[in-house]
């Protein structure tokens, strides 16, 4: 069982409204989706393209439902901007997640990703990193923990499907050459698996450098059949790979005595990024909330 003073949980908005497909849940509103991540038992939220912009706004809405951002994505282009840009880019970010009360910064190498073009996720497009490459993110991440550090938050970087660092191999890679005391692992079952990998070695080697963790299941038909016919990997969420914890494929019973028995402390999030018009993001949401008390006690 996991302790709920140590560990809390929270879902992502993405199940109602999709940033990468505008299309998917593009009828439901903002409110609609915080009122049901509360009404689902829910403690935290991680930011959606339809939220506030103004801090004071999305506070409130948050608060009266007892909800607490906890996390938003940030793209460092260190591959294909100025660095400069990043840096400046990130601060922003930051301050905005900092005035919210959020703690942790989830960051993705996006300057050269597939994972939203209409390529084959499992072919050849799939960037890798020169050496040069590998230094540049490195020093940046860096760079970007410490600006994270000054705020007295988190920096982590999200492993992910498309990108540079989505092997078991890359994640080893980057893991080596940031500085341990400054960035720090977003583990996520869902992209592990997408990719092929067993995600409960990845989580035992790095347990003690996580500090968020997103929860996604997937279904193994539909990514096999993504992998054979050579679909893209948007193609593969709208076909519906993934799904939330429980509902899926993955076992998450190692996954949960990995946290407990490390006294992991931070956010877990459920993420799992459906068509709504097929998988009702409430109904979704409740069934990962019971599954989730089930097996770990929160």
């Amino acid at each position: 069982m996991l302790d709920p003073k140590k560990v809390r949980l929270a879902i992502a908005p993405i199940g109602w409204t999709n940033d990468d497909l505008p299309d998917l849940g593009a009828e439901n509103t903002f409110e609609q989706c915080v009122s049901e991540m509360a009404l689902a038992g829910f403690k935290g939220s991680e930011i959606g393209n339809k939220y506030p912009q103004d801090v004071a706004v999305l506070k409130h809405k948050l608060d009266v439902r007892g909800l607490q951002i906890c996390n938003a994505w940030f793209s460092t282009l260190f591959t294909s901007e100025p660095y400069e840009v990043t840096i400046r880019n990130f601060i922003v970010h930051r301050d905005r997640l900092h005035a919210l009360g959020a703690k942790v910064i989830g960051a993705s190498e996006q300057g050269n990703s597939i994972q939203g073009k209409p390529l084959n996720i499992f072919g050849a497009d799939k960037p890798v990193y020169t050496r040069e490459q590998w230094e540049t993110i490195a020093r940046g991440y860096n760079e970007l923990g410490a600006l994270a550090q000054e705020k007295g938050m988190t920096l982590t970087c999200h492993h992910h499907m498309g990108t540079g660092v989505q092997t078991a191999e890359e994640i080893d890679t980057f893991m080596s050459l940031i500085d341990p005391e400054k960035v720090f692992l977003l583990f996520d079952s869902g992209h592990l698996t997408f990719a092929g990998i067993d995600p409960v070695p990845v989580l035992e080697k790095y347990i003690s450098r996580i500090r968020h963790v997103h929860l996604k299941d997937v279904r193994l038909s539909i990514r096999d059949q993504a992998r054979a016919e050579g679909w893209s990997f948007l193609q593969a969420v709208r076909e519906g790979v993934f799904t939330v914890p429980g509902d899926g494929d993955v076992d998450f019973a190692p996954i949960f005595d990995i946290l407990e028995k490390s006294g992991y402390e931070g956010w877990v999030v459920v993420e799992a990024e459906q068509d709504p018009a097929r998988a009702n993001p409430f109904e979704y949401a409740v069934k990962a909330r019971k599954y989730i008390a089930e097996k770990t006690g929160l």
